[in-house]
């Protein structure tokens, strides 16, 4: 920590919990802010409170969060480690891991099958949470889906996603925790797991602005992974539609979490993904607003968000083939899209708003 102190880095006081039965820790990645946004959604349960941790360098688009930590800190500080430990055993009940990480930094050498048993020993109970990459098996990914990432390693070392993955199962095995998902995608990597939706604000994106109003309907894309929503597949389609006067495509890059809002407000149609078969929080957003969403979806992913919600999920299917036919298609007959499109913010206040996610932690973790 002597660089720290150099840098006149402080160690940060320990997390502490409400004053309710059930105090809830939630940590460390904080994904699209949904530790942040999970806590929120349980707390509308007088009964308990709930706090997040993230590590700040996993944090780069500066998502809320209760509790942000340096990574140096949490590697290397001996001190905030038992603090930490001290902390999630004495005034929490539960801990909720995600993607794997170490919610204890670098005790027990990062070792988290350690650190479990550390917070189970101290009387904490523990459960885990998978994101994504973190759990979604090349192999298997790439044997079901025809436009999958893992279909050649020119983003990524497959091989070392695969080995990355069956190690994370093998823990989640091992461990025997009560265990979720993020997407409905993932149960099929962890078929015991139990689904906890992405949770949004919807009145943050509810719009009021009309949708295919425009004679040439525009259409947003923002790759956040260009590598694995497909951008480079897609775009060849759209700017030859947009050359034709069809729509009008825009691209957005590197823009603020604040200002995508106003940005979906102003579109009519939202391309999401194309090559995973799954969704996510971008997509809810869009779906808030009002927006036609446009994306791969498996007919699993589809098929689970039916059962959990009792609603079809109102994303329009299209894959890297089809995609040029579908927003022809949209643009002729404005009355299917708009359609779809009017579902979106029912749909999200079911399934995305944080009740469902509410009932999954308590009937599958909070109440043990």
């Amino acid at each position: 920590m002597a660089v720290d102190r150099v840098q006149g880095q402080k160690i940060p006081e320990p997390p502490t919990a409400g004053g309710t039965p059930v105090k809830l820790f939630i940590a460390p990645a904080n994904y699209a802010g949904q530790g942040y946004r999970w806590a929120r959604a349980v707390e509308l349960d007088p009964r308990v409170s709930a706090r997040n941790m993230v590590y700040t360098e996993m944090n780069p688009f500066g998502y809320d969060a209760d509790f942000p930590v340096r990574w140096r800190t949490v590697t290397h500080s001996h001190r905030w480690q038992r603090a930490q430990l001290r902390a999630l055993t004495e005034d929490f009940t539960h801990v909720l891991i995600e993607a794997e990480f170490p919610p204890l930094g670098g005790l027990y050498a990062q070792d988290i099958r350690r650190q479990v048993k550390a917070l189970q020993d101290g009387g904490t109970r523990v459960a885990m949470v998978c994101h994504g990459s973190d759990i979604r098996l090349p192999s298997r990914h790439r044997a079901l889906e025809q436009w999958s990432p893992f279909q050649d390693d020119g983003w990524v070392d497959v091989r070392e996603v695969e080995e990355m993955a069956a190690d994370h199962r093998r823990l989640l095995d091992d461990l025997a925790l009560p265990t979720f998902v993020s997407t409905p995608g993932l149960l099929l990597d962890v078929p015991y797991a139990h689904l906890l939706p992405v949770v949004i604000e919807p009145n943050r994106w509810a719009s009021d602005t009309p949708v295919l109003q425009r004679s040439r309907p525009r259409v947003l894309h923002v790759p956040s992974n260009s590598l694995v929503k497909g951008t480079a597949e897609i775009e060849p389609v759209l700017y030859k539609l947009h050359d034709e006067g069809v729509i009008e495509y825009i691209r957005e890059e590197n823009v603020s979490h604040d200002s995508m809002p106003a940005a979906y407000a102003q579109s009519d149609i939202v391309l999401d993904q194309f090559r995973l078969g799954d969704y996510g929080v971008g997509a809810c957003e869009a779906m808030a607003a009002g927006r036609l969403v446009v994306s791969h979806l498996s007919d699993q992913a589809r098929d689970v968000v039916a059962q959990t919600a009792g609603l079809p999920i109102p994303i329009l299917e299209a894959n890297i083939d089809s995609l040029e036919r579908i927003l022809r298609e949209v643009v002729v007959d404005r009355q299917r899209g708009r359609a779809l499109a009017e579902q979106g913010p029912a749909f999200v206040a079911r399934l995305h708003d944080g009740g469902m996610a509410r009932t999954a932690l308590e009937q599958n973790f909070l109440r043990s």
